[in-house]
């Protein structure tokens, strides 16, 4: 695939086995932080006991982007993972800081 931006393909296209977020992505750094955010977000609200409605109210992001970005289908923006995050307390990025490791 020729360099430059590869954001024309969805972040779960990065797929080479299973099943969003759980599977096996090519060598995509931005695909892999997409679906480290995903399943972040997925356990977050789990663990909120919140559902995706519920969040959205808090977080004042659209029901449709939140399920956008736990299907893999959007490059999530920053102030989506912001709002989401302070709603939340938590945090959605992985980051490179060994107190908030990718896994």
């Amino acid at each position: 695939m020729p360099q430059g931006d590869k954001r024309h393909r969805k972040p779960f296209e990065y797929v080479i086995e299973g099943v969003w977020p759980r599977a096996v992505l090519d060598d995509h750094h931005g695909a892999q932080v997409a679906q480290e955010v995903s399943a972040r977000l997925r356990r977050a609200i789990d663990a909120c006991g919140w559902t995706i409605a519920e969040l959205s109210r808090r977080s004042d992001v659209a029901r449709f982007t939140i399920t956008k970005v736990l299907d893999g289908v959007v490059w999530c923006d920053l102030l989506t993972i912001a709002n989401l995050e302070k709603a939340l307390g938590v945090d959605l990025w992985p980051g490179r800081n060994p107190d908030n490791p990718p896994r």
